[in-house]
């Protein structure tokens, strides 16, 4: 296991950081599939180079330019030709940086009833603070549900309420 930041590369922060990803099924057929496509290297990066090093700047060269297209298609940069003003599709989703996968795989997996503790493994993260705080977001379904649940909770206290003071 390595980390790769900004272009470095250096061994992961604790122990906890080299444990192996959990990944799913569909997850680790796609991975399977990549790794055969790029050569079916057993070391380096899986996201990197044909000579396995580290893919530096990922984000600008693919990412971006998939997400940030035009209505007609083309990305912003291939668009200075077209008869029509760059304006960019609404149907991509807005890049939102790198930990928001691991932010939007902790609030999903708390989301389907996974223990705080189980997701802070799955994260591998020293503190299940870190987990909760920083990772774990409350979906509007959720708030709404846990109002709805108030409700109906209220609710059947004021019709207990109602039929004791009819006696």
């Amino acid at each position: 296991m390595r980390s790769v930041w900004e272009g470095v590369v250096n061994e992961p922060k604790t122990r906890k950081s080299k444990a192996p990803v959990p990944v799913i099924g569909p997850m680790q057929r796609l991975l399977d599939q990549y790794r055969v496509s790029r050569g079916n290297r057993a070391s380096g990066s899986i996201f990197g180079t044909m000579k396995g090093t580290p893919l530096n700047n990922v984000v600008n060269r693919q990412i971006l330019p998939v997400l940030n297209a035009c209505v007609c298609g083309k990305s912003e940069d291939e668009h200075e030709k077209e008869d029509h003003e760059y304006r960019r599709s609404t149907q991509r989703p807005e890049w939102h940086g790198w930990h928001a996968f691991r932010r939007g795989l902790a609030t999903n997996l708390h989301d389907l009833g996974v223990p705080d503790k189980t997701i802070q493994a799955i994260l591998r993260h020293a503190n299940v603070a870190v987990t909760q705080n920083s990772y774990i977001k409350t979906l509007d379904s959720q708030s709404i549900a846990a109002m709805r649940q108030l409700e109906s909770l209220v609710n059947v206290k004021l019709l207990s309420a109602n039929s004791e003071s009819e006696f």
